[in-house]
């Protein structure tokens, strides 16, 4: 999640567990707390300038449910042996420095970037896709029990309002899961239809919202994509994108360690594609066809055979940026939200020029996947 969001978490839960002559200093704290698991992206650039393993290292050690309780008991013995506030609510002050701690990779393991909850074990990251990275729905109740926790904070009604923000925010995160499963089994059924239901998929919600969701499903020859409204009644359309999966696969044989490392980290949802002799992976997590926020070149072809190569993130150019370019997104994401429409949403927010680009691709509806 967005450092804002992260802020106004470890606040809550401050105000929400202190004692009330101490809720102000708690929200600081929990602030703080809150943002301190993120300080990783300071931390690996000292030992390595490797794209890939700067990209798969974060949300991993100090994201991890088994380090972050020890974190937090070196925290709270040093505050009681230097200050006076944890002294006079030792327990209080605990679970408060634990919960701020601990609530961050959690949140961070609801979006589809993914969090290693459980490192040092290799297992992939957890993520449960229910936020896009920022979510104003969620953020703005932390907000408010936030500020009604500081402006009264010797009365009950500040610990109320603090408590109230995160139960209200919790309920976002509902309606985000009930929203998803909704989109999921809408998904499941027509894939099935397609000849998929095996398919390995993922959804997640496109950017500031919770009502209109992507789907992703990875075939044989590439992957197929769709993006669902949870108002929608009609058939869900995938449309069918390539992916070299020849060479990936013979990457994956050889064992390339970037390849290898992304395919754990991403749960094998990449597109492959040769570029100028070099195998360049994408991540289908974040972005839209063909825009994806993180590509890597990760294999390059010697003698007819790809060989490892030093990791380089490829910068894809952005198709909208600035204001205007933010209020076409946000006016698309609003308008394919209540109009249900099988246009892909890259083609609602850029226009003709996108209709074009993506004429070659096809468009998969389960009516007709069925015949």
């Amino acid at each position: 999640m967005d450092s804002v969001t992260h802020l106004l978490l470890g606040g809550a839960i401050g105000a929400a567990l202190a004692p009330a002559g101490q809720r102000r200093a708690a929200i600081l704290a929990g602030a703080a707390l809150n943002t301190l698991p993120d300080l990783d992206v300071l931390l690996l650039p000292r030992f390595t300038d490797d794209p890939v393993m700067l990209m798969t290292w974060h949300r991993s050690f100090l994201h991890s449910v088994f380090v972050l309780p020890l974190i937090g008991a070196l925290v709270w013995w040093v505050c009681r042996m230097r200050g006076t506030r944890v002294n006079s609510a030792p327990a209080r002050w605990f679970w408060l420095i634990q919960a701020c701690l601990l609530s961050h990779p959690l949140m961070d393991a609801c979006t589809v970037y993914g969090t290693s909850l459980l490192w040092p074990l290799e297992v992939p990251p957890t993520m449960w896709s229910l936020f896009f990275i920022i979510e104003p729905a969620f953020t703005l109740w932390l907000l408010l029990g936030c500020v009604i926790a500081w402006c009264v904070p010797r009365k009950p009604l500040g610990q109320r309002g603090a408590i109230a923000g995160l139960v209200l925010a919790a309920g976002v995160l509902g309606v985000a899961g009930l929203a998803k499963a909704r989109v999921d089994r809408e998904a499941e059924r027509t894939l099935a239809a397609m000849g998929l239901g095996d398919a390995p998929r993922f959804s997640t919600p496109m950017p500031f919202s919770t009502l209109l969701w992507r789907v992703v499903a990875i075939t044989p020859s590439g992957y197929v994509d769709a993006e669902r409204s949870v108002f929608d009644r009609g058939p869900m359309v995938f449309r069918g994108h390539p992916s070299n999966t020849q060479a990936l696969a013979e990457a994956m044989r050889i064992g390339i360690p970037a390849v290898t490392r992304l395919d754990w980290f991403n749960h094998g949802f990449m597109r492959a594609r040769v570029q100028d002799g070099q195998l360049v992976l994408s991540d289908l997590r974040m972005g839209l066809d063909p825009d994806y926020t993180f590509n890597f070149a990760v294999a390059e072809l010697r003698d007819e055979d790809w060989q490892a190569m030093a990791p380089q993130q490829i910068q894809a150019p952005l198709p909208i940026s600035g204001v205007a370019g933010f209020r076409r997104l946000i006016g698309a994401v609003w308008q394919r939200t209540w109009h249900e429409d099988d246009t892909p949403l890259r083609a609602l927010i850029l226009g003709p020029q996108a209709q074009a680009a993506s004429a070659n691709d096809t468009a998969t509806p389960a009516s007709s996947a069925s015949k």
